[in-house]
């Protein structure tokens, strides 16, 4: 007589993922790839066997957050596994945390995996292989209605404050092919936006010469443009096109041609552009790319195409031998370009980075003076541009449905197609009905704005 057997219960990973989309985006892959042998998800410290902390490395801040992650991490459970950009100081992190079981670094899924194998084995036997595994779509970490969409890693620039190729490595593109499967399969999940991520979108395929894949029956360059014209063709179960945003995007000449499909309704019209200055000069330090593109007129080309376009960017103010003059210039810059949604950083020295052996650093309380007016110009900007909105009918993606109030109105939060979610702003809707959910798009009609906010109610 055969008696039956009891498999034990999984091991349970923990996760911690600080920093930028990309990041999030490698938290969803190793999370995928542990469900996949045989690991499940604990969603607190206390119930996890282990738990994997994906650092950020890009600045001495965002490196103490990493260790104060990690310390927390430590204190709580005891069993931490670091991955991540800061993974590549591993002494700095051993140094602080000396109890941590295993360091890797960036994007490095088999040495993750590997080292939760050794420290949590996975425990339901030998025929856990034999059950249907989850597909990669399965693990988000965002909601439903949006997934980022990565399509490199890497960057060949060599940016004075900026040590990601040193952290990421080269630009290294995906397979147009499987960035189109990928983003098909979260489609049809129930994806309603993607967001497309990398260091450099406009880059995307320069390293394999832009290599061509057959993908419905055409022939595919590994080129942004051919990757956003495809994308448009994208339908989710309602027959409509999901939104499809475009980050970090560099100002090539060849992002000219992607203007067309928003104006077309096929791209979200939307583009995020990392210009960090105006100054030629500071430009010039900085070692930026494309630095030489006549960005105002290109501007102006873009708008007179798509009126709607959104264009968002960020600068950095104190910049080793940024002068007044240097300042003021970004000043009126920022002034003519009337750019939609902005956002400001006061420099900070990056261990390994070029820019911290520059002559003339310009002092904290400048900086902190540098970013207060720069903030008050675009604060300004953004309000103008968002009471212009008042009165008029937009599309809007919604992302959470509140409660209802003492006399049974509900509220909900949601996002236009000039916010991307977590960077930009946001449109709180009133009196919404009850079916109302979560990825839904509607038709709202503007009704009151603040300086970054939209206000107002569905059609």
């Amino acid at each position: 007589m055969s008696t039956a057997t009891t498999l034990p219960d999984a091991k349970k990973v923990g996760m911690v993922s600080l920093g930028c989309p990309k990041a999030l985006v490698d938290s969803e892959r190793i999370l995928t790839r542990l469900r996949a042998d045989g690991y499940a998800i604990s969603p607190d410290y206390a119930g996890a066997d282990v738990v994997l902390v994906n650092t950020c490395g890009f600045l001495d801040s965002a490196k103490e957050e990493s260790l104060a992650a990690i310390g927390e991490a430590i204190a709580e459970n005891g069993r931490v596994i670091v991955t991540g950009c800061m993974g590549e100081e591993a002494d700095a992190i051993r140094a602080a945390h000396p109890q941590v079981l295993a360091v890797t670094g960036a994007h490095q899924y088999e040495q993750v995996v590997e080292a939760v194998h050794e420290h949590a084995s996975p425990s339901q036997g030998p025929f856990v292989d034999l059950i249907p595994q989850p597909s990669e779509a399965d693990i988000k970490l965002t909601p439903r209605h949006y997934s980022y969409l990565k399509i490199s890693e890497g960057c060949n620039h060599s940016c004075a404050f900026c040590i990601i190729p040193q952290l990421r490595g080269k630009l290294a593109s995906r397979r147009v092919d499987a960035v189109l499967r990928e983003a098909e399969k979260l489609v049809a999940a129930g994806t309603k936006e993607l967001l497309v991520i990398s260091q450099d979108t406009s880059a995307y395929g320069v390293d394999t010469r832009h290599e061509p894949r057959t993908w419905k029956g055409r022939e595919v360059r590994a080129h942004m443009t051919d990757l956003a014209r495809e994308l448009g063709q994208l339908r989710t179960d309602d027959g409509t096109p999901p939104w499809v945003r475009l980050h970090y995007v560099y100002p090539y000449p060849h992002v000219d041609a992607v203007i067309p499909l928003m104006a077309e309704g096929l791209l979200t019209p939307y583009l995020d552009i990392p210009f960090q200055h105006a100054s030629p000069k500071v430009l010039k330090a900085m070692k930026r790319p494309a630095n030489e593109a006549k960005v105002l007129e290109r501007l102006k080309g873009w708008r007179e195409i798509c009126p709607d376009v959104a264009v968002r960017s960020s600068f950095v103010v104190g910049f080793p031998g940024e002068t007044e003059e240097d300042f003021q210039y970004l000043l009126d810059w920022l002034e003519e370009a009337q750019l939609d949604r902005v956002g400001a950083f006061r420099f900070e020295p990056v261990e390994g980075a070029a820019a911290n052996a520059l002559p003339d650093h310009v002092p904290e309380e400048l900086k902190e003076e540098r970013y207060a007016r720069v903030m008050e110009v675009t604060e300004r900007i953004s309000a103008a541009k968002l009471q212009s909105k008042i009165g008029r009918t937009i599309p809007v993606i919604i992302d959470e449905i509140g409660e209802p109030d003492e006399d049974g109105d509900i509220g909900a939060t949601g996002r236009s197609q000039a916010d991307a979610p977590e960077i930009d702003g946001a449109v709180y809707l009133r009196n919404v009905a009850a079916t109302l959910k979560a990825g839904d798009i509607v038709t709202v009609n503007v009704e009151d704005a603040d300086t970054h906010d939209l206000f107002g109610v569905i059609e």
